[in-house]
């Protein structure tokens, strides 16, 4: 019975790429190897074939040859030692390699260094003040966290202790498992696929290099942070275990709400309440700033509800020196209560003269006539 040409093996064409070659193996390799179908003489047939395709098709060089010289270019002395003589002179090295090259990837292949078990991440929320978020502040903050253990220095190792080897994996952390057909490599269970063992732990961390403590921090909160953004404090969080790296501690900004001010990214509001009269007259009148200073604004007469002024660059500071954002300040005009009878009677008159009138009141009168007269 002749040879079926490799790419119609792994049903593929002959400008299929390399990773259009492994996927297709792959796919084959899992549907007929031996484990999943036992006694199927039929699918051993297959996998053996789609086996000795891929072997050729995966090479550059085999690929070329067979590309000009079909099985040919395998038997007899012509293209040296290759498959061309059926799977029998198929060795299990041979597959091994084929297994690794497919599989690795999900069981782990190739030597394996001892795990770095890197330390948590911690996170801790401050609250600032809006005023400590203009200006920036510095904040201690108290720490409780794993921490490398003293006694042994984050080793694990007690002082008349030492690392050694593991005998199971010889130090690779991965020991391979024969199933049917196929060698599977998994985790050492002796080491945890650590590679080492201990000969005496530290009885102080049992041997995991860390341990509960408490430190304090100083942590700079630069100026211009706002509600959601976060500083990285690089190695401050938990240690890792038999001095492996540790995590970080990302800091999270709160800022508390104001009395005065308001802030939408750089840029702050305030609201100042004027008097009716003085609304009328127009006038002046001081207003806060952020930095705890004030500023003289002139408001014209007739001021509304509802009037803004901007003041530029009395804003919040941006994240690493950039340029301020700007205030705003939004007039309220206050309607007086619990007027005295003299009072009242000035205002009588002031209505009876007809100079209640303002702009709103015109435009919306315009429009009630417009209104009646549909």
């Amino acid at each position: 019975m002749s040879k079926r040409d490799y790419y119609e093996v792994l049903g593929l064409d002959r400008n299929a790429d390399s990773s259009s070659i492994k996927s297709a193996y792959r796919k084959l390799a899992m549907k007929y190897h031996p484990d999943k179908n036992p006694g199927d003489k039929k699918a051993e047939t297959f996998f053996k074939e789609a086996t000795e395709a891929y072997e050729v098709l995966k090479d550059d060089e085999k690929r070329s040859a067979y590309d000009r010289f079909g099985h040919a270019a395998f038997e007899g002395g012509s293209g040296g030692q290759g498959p061309g003589s059926g799977f029998a002179g198929f060795s299990s090295s041979n597959f091994s390699d084929i297994f690794e090259d497919i599989f690795g990837d999900f069981v782990g292949g190739g030597n394996s260094k001892r795990r770095q078990s890197r330390g948590a991440d911690l996170r801790y929320d401050i609250d600032v003040s809006l005023e400590e978020a203009f200006s920036g502040t510095k904040k201690e903050i108290p720490l409780t966290s794993a921490g490398q253990c003293e006694p042994c220095k984050g080793s694990g190792v007690s002082k008349d202790g030492k690392i050694i080897n593991c005998g199971t994996c010889s130090g690779r952390g991965r020991v391979r498992v024969q199933q049917g057909f196929f060698a599977v490599e998994r985790e050492c269970h002796s080491c945890n696929g650590e590679g080492q063992t201990i000969s005496k732990p530290c009885s102080t961390c049992s041997g995991n290099g860390i341990q509960n403590r408490t430190k304090k921090l100083s942590v700079n909160i630069p100026p211009g942070v706002d509600n959601g953004q976060r500083i990285r404090l690089s190695g401050e969080g938990e240690a890792g275990m038999r001095g492996s790296e540790s995590g970080d501690l990302y800091i999270f900004i709160q800022v508390r709400l104001h009395n005065i001010f308001s802030r939408e990214g750089k840029d702050i509001h305030c609201q100042i309440p004027i008097d009716m009269a003085s609304a009328a007259l127009g006038g002046s009148i001081e207003v806060p700033t952020i930095e705890g200073g004030k500023l003289k604004i002139n408001y014209e007469s007739g001021t509304q509800s509802g009037k803004r002024f901007r003041l530029r660059g009395k804003g919040m500071p941006g994240l690493r020196g950039t340029s301020r954002g700007d205030a705003y300040v939004e007039a309220i005009v206050e309607t007086p209560v619990n007027l005295t009878s003299k009072q009242k009677e000035l205002l009588k008159e002031f209505v009876s003269s007809g100079g209640t009138k303002g702009p709103q009141t015109d435009s919306f009168t315009e429009k009630l006539k417009r209104f009646w007269k549909q």
